[in-house]
């Protein structure tokens, strides 16, 4: 449909809970799928990045993210648990900071459960970078930026000065 424009770091809907969504919404919710869909992959051929991408990012406040990695997946009311102990360290980046890094720690491995476009249930097991990539969007729907989540005061970095 359309590649719309990403909320930047200090629009303060960033910082907002999600509503859930409803059975009824469904199709209202095709378009921003596709809009969703068109969105990251100009993020992509822009900045060579963007695995998913979550629904308040482009300014709609619903329980939504857009996967993209081998296929589209959409993850409607996702909910993580069984998160494990053990954590990883990691630079993560943001579509709403495109050249910021920040050092974060995150559950290694978690299950996530939640609705596809048909209000199927599915449950999926993910390990390193899907679960850290699941754990970074699931945050964008509570209103958790990245920055919120620093190790310290010294784990920012512009993507020009790490050396990953």
């Amino acid at each position: 449909m359309a590649v719309r424009e990403i909320l930047q770091l200090g629009n303060p809907k960033l910082w907002e809970t999600c509503e859930k969504v409803t059975k009824d919404e469904l199709e209202s919710l095709v378009p921003v799928v596709e809009d969703l869909h068109d969105t990251m992959m100009g993020f992509r051929e822009k900045y060579n990045a963007g695995r998913a991408i979550a629904a308040p990012q482009i300014g709609v406040m619903k329980r939504l993210v857009y996967m993209h990695i081998d296929e589209p997946t959409v993850f409607i009311n996702p909910v993580l648990v069984n998160k494990s102990e053990k954590m990883m360290e990691l630079w993560d980046d943001c579509m709403s900071f495109p050249n910021l890094l920040v050092k974060v720690k995150r559950h290694f491995s978690c299950r996530i459960n939640y609705r596809d476009m048909d209000w199927n249930k599915h449950s999926q097991k993910l390990q390193g970078d899907l679960s850290e990539l699941l754990q970074h969007e699931c945050d964008h729907l509570d209103g958790v930026l990245a920055v919120q989540r620093a190790i310290d005061d010294t784990s920012f970095s512009l993507r020009s000065q790490v050396q990953e």
